[in-house]
């Protein structure tokens, strides 16, 4: 990618990855079947290889990660439930209002540090078996967490939080679209993180860089429920084994190098930590994101002014902006991007 504002180093998001070349190459080569009827052996394969990476049974080829997630917790509920969730995770901010619309479920907001709460507040967060009361469900885990700013959940809490919820009799769903990059972080494997949770979800087409298409896993039965429902939610698809393929691709061939990514997102932190009025926390760059701010300075127009520069970042509030590393930025990029966002700031 060429420095320049034609061509802008773009930071926005892990999502604005294009295929690869080699990936086209498979996309193109894919053998295909119609899906609805099971018959893609494209997708089969993804699926048995992704359900063999988390440790399930079985696992579902999704469009998005938005659908691998509501069909977990329309799988996992009924309507009058609720599911709790922490205040900032992707299922409540970002999903549209999905619990309520496609499952007729309420979310029970508990209050994180990045992301990441506890037992204790999960459990104080329950309501009695009253018929006042919704019934409490599901819980559902976020790892990495987005709001939080990549922010990876220690596996032992993970752990305390999913003996509390099966205590009191709960489900558990993991919203692991970014699972891949913990497990890289921490070379803790996919599997150990998605072994306390019934459902896991994963993305094909953030870090790894596919273009399309996420995946839930779980059981054979519920994954027959989900499948059930994916196609009354509108997401059964015919020849999918195109747009699988490319998912397979980046399964087997884009895990190992989001390292790459966490340094790039890590060099750019410390980086920036060096120019006049910039607040940032090189310490809290777990995986692929930054956030930060410049006090005094609206984030739409720190947006704005780096756009100009060639640098395309995201506001995710008032005042904090998020840069994410993925394929689609190299190191040279870091290094443009750390002296327009220095430029900025002595604006």
């Amino acid at each position: 990618m060429t420095s320049n504002i034609s061509s802008p180093i773009d930071l926005r998001s892990d999502t604005i990855t294009k295929p690869t070349p080699a990936m086209r190459e498979a996309m193109a080569a894919a053998e295909v079947g119609d899906d609805v009827f099971g018959e893609d052996p494209t997708v089969r394969e993804l699926e048995v290889e992704t359900a063999a990476l988390l440790g399930k049974e079985a696992a579902l080829f999704t469009v998005s990660g938005t659908m691998a997630n509501q069909l977990a917790i329309r799988s996992h509920t009924e309507p009058g439930d609720e599911i709790l969730v922490e205040a900032n995770a992707h299922i409540y901010y970002y999903e549209g209002g999905g619990p309520a619309a496609l499952s007729g479920v309420s979310c029970r907001c508990l209050q994180g540090e990045r992301g990441v709460f506890s037992s204790a507040g999960l459990e104080s967060a329950l309501r009695p078996a009253d018929s006042h009361f919704p019934r409490s469900r599901l819980v559902c885990v976020e790892n990495t967490h987005n709001r939080g700013g990549g922010k990876i959940w220690p596996l032992g809490r993970i752990e305390e939080v999913a003996g509390a919820a099966r205590r009191h009799g709960l489900q558990l769903h993991l919203d692991g679209a970014r699972l891949w990059n913990a497990a890289v972080a921490t070379g803790i494997a996919e599997r150990q993180w998605a072994a306390p949770f019934d459902t896991v979800s994963v993305c094909f087409s953030k870090g790894l860089g596919a273009p399309v298409g996420s995946a839930l896993a779980g059981s054979k039965e519920l994954l027959a429920r989900a499948r059930r429902f994916r196609k009354m939610f509108g997401g059964g698809m015919r020849q999918a084994g195109i747009i699988a393929a490319g998912a397979l691709f980046a399964l087997r061939n884009h895990r190992a190098r989001l390292a790459e990514d966490h340094a790039n997102a890590k060099a750019l932190a410390e980086g920036i930590s060096r120019c006049k009025g910039v607040e940032v926390a090189p310490g809290e760059v777990e995986t692929n994101m930054v956030r930060f701010r410049l006090p005094g300075m609206p984030a739409v127009e720190v947006v704005e002014r780096l756009r100009s520069r060639g640098v395309l970042v995201l506001a995710t509030d008032p005042l904090t902006i998020r840069a994410v590393t993925s394929l689609a930025v190299s190191a040279e990029d870091i290094h443009f991007a750390v002296n327009a966002i220095a430029k900025v700031t002595e604006r």
